[in-house]
């Protein structure tokens, strides 16, 4: 599984790149135009839940800029269209919207299952499913998903025990924002996780790496 810690470009992040080829990405999300590398996938989120989290109003033309600035930089993994954190049948408006919309960039677009939504819920032209919606919900459904859908994709990981859990219901890749923000605890966790499923070693639920 593929773990892409949000807007993070520290020296850590590209150590642990290095150290684990095409187990480390990016996951960038507007405001944010980067430099992207050959050397690491990346993706594009559409920055809707930090607005929701934090109730400011979404930067359509923000999204925009992103997605032109990475547009020939390279060829990300898939562009997370936009979705209503939470309500089902907004989010699917949201995808008759901007789906045609974002086909000119000719990237794989991912579709936001969002709380009550079901497999039929997904569009047909999606590549990809991202797992977002509350975090109860996520949780609990996050290995139907993977079972239903070739590509799935989580949101929103933070700890050893969710990694594990994502892996072993057989997420493709998965975003975290708190790897990097300094509980040496946490980042044992993401590096644990790496080893040992680099190494095919199975679940690890002991010692003192263990972030549940």
């Amino acid at each position: 599984m593929l773990v892409m810690p949000a807007n993070q470009r520290g020296l850590v992040c590209g150590w642990l790149a290095g150290r684990f080829p095409d187990r480390i990405g990016h996951l960038y999300s507007p405001p944010e135009t980067p430099r992207v590398h050959s050397f690491m996938p990346f993706a594009c989120d559409n920055g809707r839940f930090p607005c929701w989290q934090s109730g400011k109003a979404w930067d359509e033309l923000a999204y925009l800029r992103m997605l032109d600035h990475l547009h020939g930089q390279g060829s990300p993994r898939w562009l997370l269209v936009p979705d209503v954190v939470g309500d089902r049948d907004a989010t699917l408006r949201q995808w008759e919207e901007w789906a045609p919309r974002l086909r000119a960039y000719r990237s794989p677009l991912a579709f936001a299952v969002q709380d009550g939504m079901e497999w039929g819920d997904v569009p047909s032209e999606a590549e990809v499913v991202f797992v977002g919606g509350s975090t109860e919900w996520k949780w609990r459904t996050v290995r139907d998903w993977c079972s239903g859908f070739a590509r799935v994709h989580v949101g929103r990981v933070n700890t050893n025990g969710k990694l594990w859990e994502c892996h072993e219901a057989g997420a493709e890749s998965c975003d975290g924002t708190g790897w990097f923000r300094g509980d040496q605890r946490q980042l044992n966790g993401l590096v644990t996780y790496l080893e040992r499923s680099s190494q095919n070693l199975g679940n690890h639920r002991g010692g003192l790496l263990w972030a549940k």
